[in-house]
Formats: structure tokens, sequence, C-alpha cells
């Protein structure tokens, strides 16, 4: 905007007097810019309001006050020290604090904003290089050897009309020039692309993205996958033909002040009710199976799955150490299975849960557009970065469906990121590396389409090792075909289609779609516990037990809360617990009849301690004890040794050793010769004393699944830690009731080895137990 002299000498005055004012403090500001050797000044935009109401105007016009602006402050840094400033420059001026309306993001970047200024919040997407621009050009005329200079303007500038950018090549006389280099005046250029931020996208439509030209001192302010907010001047450019008949033009942002923004500055404040209720949540003994259950309620069963992937939204603790050495914190997973088993809708609840997420799927993403791509400029033509999914998750989660459909050079475009966290580009004269410390979070079909229980998991799963071992987790989720299970699972199912939202506020109280509100809700208490409704949740009780469920809300604060706020260290005695349980793991993974799905290298070391350190958060523990230790060796063992490939074969097998133990009664009840149960010696076998102990009412469909997966267990790592191929019995039920929570029965452990019998990983013979399944 071209202004009259008397107008900007007016403008500058009052900015003289805001500046001078000591109200605002600004001239302690100017002086300690001074000391850090700055050149730009940032200035709150509700300092303005309060000073004769110069805020409105500038947001309004600010192309009528940002020159008079810098030559106030230029004006009040050169009374301080004349001798900071070089001849020609000047101080910057930047702002901050800018509040709705002109708060936005790229979508809300309509034509009524043309011409003031805005505050844009983003993510960077694009970064070109860092160019010199002109700004005065100095020319030597040999003929009449003389010097002339010439000033240009464009369309970031603040003062006068934009010039032509042509050099001058010849005099008024016509005599030629030569232009000094040297004596020519720059300043350093750079273009941005800011888009949406993904969490905040509007669902089915493409993210909107603004072009942001920052200069001078903002060049390399940012990176491409950094959150900033950008304050500019928003303007449209001329189309190349000075306004094509269309009407259609370019628009950018001027920007005078970048700065970074928090990840979770969208997350709501904590109340001091919600910080006592964590900590009450926290001291309760099944906080794990509390949280585990409380994600996504809406999908049945699969609850290791589900408590994996709360320690994964936790994570561990990131170690940088001093000979420069990373060590992640974040915790990868990954599910192989039958389709339809919920595996993509486990990501969908990760997606609603993470303060960060961006989902992707196998077909639909290349290795570029997951790490990051060199793309030319459509104007320019010159090379500029642009980041990919994982480097805009830095700090969150990334959600990649169907893995498997993935080409191969793609998914070793992700290694990289899986353990050093890092994206490094070497390509097109481009030498730089991103940071893209996130977890993946990775769902695939088996490589025959569904699971082959007859092969191998590694053989399913079709994967190298390389990558596999990079997964801290791996699940086989198999599609049962038990009456049982799909009973289960068609109720609940019915009860989630015949439920009915109540009208709350315009929300719904279904778990999986639930959002956050607006800031109004940041001051309210969260409310801990879903209210319980029979259609929706089912029985009231289970096992015995009231069941609760957390809400999405509080669930999300407890993540948020625990994983930022709490930082546990390693104590003696689970480093020791660490080391032995990685040592067990070794020696069972070096046989190859054990069929565990993930090869047992140094990573699945730190794969339990980050495990261990995720799950001292979830207790709020500053110490990872060895409690920890234990339940995050249940998760890992399960991921391992995925007991859900024999739960529907011992299920048969219970069948049938049912249909044996009632032919069996109906022969003792036709002969009329039950044995009595005090004449049975200790030398007896284990089918005369289950025949006396257990009579039919008390049959292996008794044993709740619990009871048999920790039996299995406890006898497994007793036989592993003493390397022993038998134990008797007397021995077995001795070593099992020292670690067992709820003790066994000598009736029990008979029952729970005749299954084991039956699965052919034991065999019983003369009160001795011989380990088969090594």
């Amino acid at each position: 905007m071209d202004l009259s002299e008397e107008v900007r000498a007016a403008h500058k005055r009052d900015l003289v007097a805001f500046l001078e004012s000591g109200v605002y403090g600004y001239m302690d500001e100017i002086k300690s810019m001074i000391n850090q050797k700055r050149q730009r000044l940032i200035v709150k935009m509700s300092d303005l309001h309060s000073f004769q109401g110069f805020g409105p105007r500038i947001l309004r016009n600010p192309g009528e006050y940002m020159q008079a602006f810098c030559d106030a402050a230029t004006e009040i840094t050169n009374s301080i020290n004349p001798k900071y400033l070089k001849q020609g420059d000047q101080v910057l001026v930047g702002f901050k604090e800018i509040f709705a309306p002109h708060l936005v993001t790229p979508r809300d970047l309509l034509s009524q904003f043309i011409g003031s200024m805005v505050c844009v919040e983003g993510i960077v997407t694009k970064c070109s290089l860092v160019r010199p621009k002109v700004v005065k050009s100095v020319h030597f005329c040999p003929t009449t050897e003389s010097f002339t200079s010439r000033e240009y303007r464009d369309i970031a500038s603040n003062m006068g009309l934009p010039t032509g950018t042509v050099y001058p090549t010849r005099d008024e006389n016509g005599n030629l020039l030569v232009t000094e280099y040297g004596l020519c005046k720059y300043k350093d250029h750079q273009t941005l692309s800011i888009q949406e931020v993904p969490e905040n996208s509007a669902p089915g439509q493409l993210p909107r993205t603004v072009d942001v030209i920052v200069e001078d001192d903002l060049v390399d302010s940012c990176k491409p996958g950094d959150r900033v907010a950008v304050v500019g001047i928003y303007k449209a450019l001329p189309g190349k033909t000075k306004g094509s008949l269309n009407g259609v033009f370019r628009t950018v942002l001027i920007s005078n002040n970048v700065y970074q923004l928090n990840k979770e500055a969208n997350f709501p404040n904590y109340h001091a009710a919600d910080i006592k209720n964590i900590v009450e949540i926290s001291k309760r003994d099944d906080t794990f199976d509390l949280l585990g259950n409380s994600l996504a309620p809406s999908i049945y069963g699969h609850s290791w799955i589900k408590k994996a992937v709360i320690l994964l939204m936790l994570s561990g603790v990131e170690k940088n150490l001093k000979n420069g050495t990373h060590l992640r914190g974040d915790i990868n997973m990954m599910m192989v299975g039958d389709p339809s088993v919920a595996k993509s809708q486990l990501l969908r609840a990760i997606m609603n849960i993470a303060p960060l997420a961006i989902s992707t799927t196998g077909r639909g993403s290349s290795g570029v557009g997951l790490t990051a791509a060199v793309t030319s400029d459509q104007e320019t033509g010159e090379r500029r970065l642009e980041a990919g999914a994982m480097v805009l998750a830095d700090r969150g989660v990334v959600c990649i469906d169907e893995f498997d459909k993935m080409n191969d050079q793609d998914r070793v475009a992700i290694h990289e990121v899986m353990e050093q966290q890092t994206v490094t580009i070497a390509k097109a004269g481009i030498h730089a590396s991103l940071n893209a410390r996130c977890s993946v979070v990775a769902a695939a079909n088996p490589i025959y389409g569904t699971y082959d229980r007859s092969l191998t998991p590694t053989k399913n799963i079709g994967l190298p090792d390389s990558l596999l071992s990079r997964f801290d987790l791996l699940f086989i989720v198999l599609d049962q075909m038990d009456p049982d299970i799909d009973r289960h699972i068609s109720e609940h199912v019915l009860r989630m289609h015949r439920y009915r939202s109540e009208l709350d506020g315009g929300k719904t109280t279904l778990d999986d779609g639930s959002r956050y509100g607006t800031g109004d809700e940041a001051d309210t208490i969260t409310p801990v516990f879903v209210k319980y409704n029979r259609t929706l949740h089912g029985k009231k009780t289970e096992r015995g037990r009231k069941r609760d469920t957390l809400t999405i809300e509080f669930l999300k604060k407890y993540i948020h809360y625990a994983k930022h706020r709490i930082q546990p260290d390693l104590t003696d005695e689970a480093s020791e617990q660490i080391a032995m349980a990685y040592a067990e793991l070794r020696n069972a993974g070096s046989n190859a009849k054990t069929g565990g799905t993930l090869p047992i290298t140094a990573r699945t070391l730190e794969t339990i301690i980050r495990l261990s350190t995720a799950h001292a958060k979830l207790k709020l523990s500053r110490k990872v004890s060895k409690s920890d230790v234990e339940a995050a060796l249940k998760v890992l063992n399960f991921a391992i040794y995925h007991k859900e490939l024999t739960e529907m074969d011992e299920r048969e097998q219970e069948r049938e050793r049912e249909l044996e133990k009632k032919r069996r009664t109906d022969s003792y009840a036709g002969e009329n010769a039950r044995p009595d149960s005090g004449t049975t010696g200790k030398e007896g076998s284990i089918n005369d004393t289950m025949e006396v102990d257990d009579p039919p009412a008390q049959s292996s469909s008794d044993l709740s699944p619990e009871r048999i997966e920790a039996f299995n267990s406890l006898f497994g790592q007793h036989m592993r830690a003493n390397r022993l191929d038998c134990i008797s019995i007397e021995n077995l039920e001795d070593a099992v009731n020292s670690r067992a929570d709820v003790p066994f029965a000598r009736a029990e452990i008979m029952l729970l080895l005749e299954k084991l019998q039956d699965a052919n990983r034991v065999m019983v013979a003369d009160r001795m137990v011989h380990n088969i399944s090594v």
C-alpha cells in the first residue's frame, strides 16, 4: 500500500509512544533483542488492543501500519545503540497472540481475509531451499565510470508498490551497464506449504494447503513435519498474464512470525478432580485389565491385544545418550490374522484415542509417501522436500492397514523409521535427516488369505525376519469356528445394533465415535465410568465381579497424563528379572518346535524393557518394579507363543473327553461299582486318582481359561528355568503353588495335566510328569 508521508509519520509517532510506554515493557524487549543480536521484535496483539484500539486496525489493514511499525522500532533501537544496525538495515516486527476470528486453519482461509493479518495453524508439509533475493542492485557504467543503483520491491514488501523485476542493462543514454554483484544487497527467501493437521481434517475431504513466504531471520525456522503457527498478511498474487480472464488468483501468506506449536496444544486441561480420579484408578489392582477392557468395548474379546495397545500408546522412555546413541521408546505392533476379526476396527480405536495418529493403507501408500519425497516446485522448478506420513506423525502413531499388500520396495523404506526413527534423504542433491519418532501399528492378512494352521507362523506371515524383528509385538488373530465363541460374538454384535443413543447435547454414548468437544469442556470434570446400559453392555457382572468401563474422555486423559508426566527408571531387581527372562526366551527360541511368531533377538530384550516401562507408567510409578516386568512378560509371551492357536483344538478335545467321561459314568452306573474315595492308595495311577477325586460334575470344562493359562505358564517357566525334562507330581504341585496367586488343588492339577497329556505336551507315568513339548 502506497501511503502519504504524513499518514506514515502519524502512525510512526503513535507506535513510538506505544513502544516507549512503560506499561508494556517493550523497551526491555528491545534491549534484550540487541543483547541477543536479533533483528525482529515480537509484539503481543493483546497489548495493541489495549493501546488506542490499534489491534483491530492492524488486523484489518496491516499494510498501512507495518512499515511505520518497523520504522518506529528502528528509531528506538538506534537511540539505544546507534552502532547496532548497519546502514540501510531496519528492525523487523512480528506479532503473536492473535485470537479468533483471525486465528484460522488453511480450510478457513477464505476471500474475506485477503489483505488482513491472520494466524494460521497447521503442519509443514513442504520446504523449499533457502535462496537469496535481491533487494538493491548496483550497476557500473564503463563509459561514464559512474555507479547507479536500483531498489526492488515485490508482493512481500511492506512499503510502496511492487517494482519491476527486470535488471537494467543500459542507462538513459544507452550506455552499457555492468552489475556489481558484490555491492548488491540481498535477503534470504524461502517458501513453505502449511497443511491442516491430520487429526482435525474434515473426514472425506482433501486437506487444504496454503503457501507461505518467509524471509530474513524466519527462514529455516521449521522443517517438514513440524506443527507451527504462522502470523502474516494474506495476499492475492496476480497471474502470469496480469490477471487472466477467469479472475482466479493465487493466494499466499506473507509471514512476519513463525513459532512452534505443542503437539498436545488441542488437548483439554486437567481439572483437579481429574488428577484425583487418575491417581485413584492407578492404585487399583486391576488397572491394566480395566484400561484394556475400556479400549474399544464394542469389539468382543482380544483382551491381550487391547492391553498391548494401551502399553503402545503409553510407550517406554526414549534415551539419547551422550555418545550419540538413540534408544527408541516407541513400541511397534503388528496383527496378522484371518479376515473379519476386527483388526481394522482396532486401528480405528487407536485413531480415536491417540492424540496424534495418521492412518494409511498398504496399497494406498508408497515408500516415499510414508517417509519423505523430493519434489519440484511447479513455479520455480527448484527441488523441495515433502514430508511423508511417518514424518508428519512424529511423536504419534502410524496405523498401516493391509500391510501385506505393500510392495517389497515400499516396505523396506520403513525399516529405518522403525528402529532409528529417522528418515534420511539423499537424492537430487538434497541430503537431509528428518525425525520420525512414531509407533507403527500394522494389520495384515496371512500370505494365503486365511491362516493355515498346518504351517508355522513364519510361513503364514511371509515377511522377512529383518522386518519382523523390528516389531515388538506380533499377534496371531484367528477366526475360530467355535459355537460358544460365535454365540458370544453374535450376542455382542446384536446388542450394538439394538442400542439407541440418547440425545446428550449432540453427542452419543457409543465409545468408538466420541471426540473431544470445544474448549468450553476443558474446565469441566470428566466422568470416569460409562453409565451402565443393559442393551449396550449386557450383563453387569463378569465371572463374579463387577465389570467397569472407563469413558473415552477419561481414558484419553489417563493415557496422556501417564505418558507425559511419568518417566520411570529401571530398578536392579527389575533388571535382573529382565535379563533372566530374556535368557529363557532365547533358550526356548533356539528350539524350532516352539513355533514362536517373532525371532528372539537383542531387540526382544529392549522390547521387554519398553513394555515394563510402559506398565510402570500405567501404574504412575517412578520405578520399574518386578510386577511391571511380570505383566510385560505375560503380554510378550502371548504374542510370541500365540496361545490362541491351540484354544479351538483344546475345546474340541474337551468335548471328546466329556463324551468319554459320560460313557464311562454310564458304565459305572450300570455296574453300580463306583470306587470309594478312601480306598485309593498312594501308589494309584493318575487315571485312578482322577476317577476318585473328579466326579462327573467337576469335569475339565469347569476350569476357566485363566486357570488353564496360569498353570501352563507357571509349569513352562519352572521347567525352562530349571531345565527339567521330568518332575514328580508332588514337586510340581509345590513349585506351581509357590508362585501362583491362587493355589491349585491336587485334583485341579490332575485335570490340567490330563489336558496337557491329551494335547501331547506331557506324559504322566508312575507319578512322574515328562515334558515332551520340547
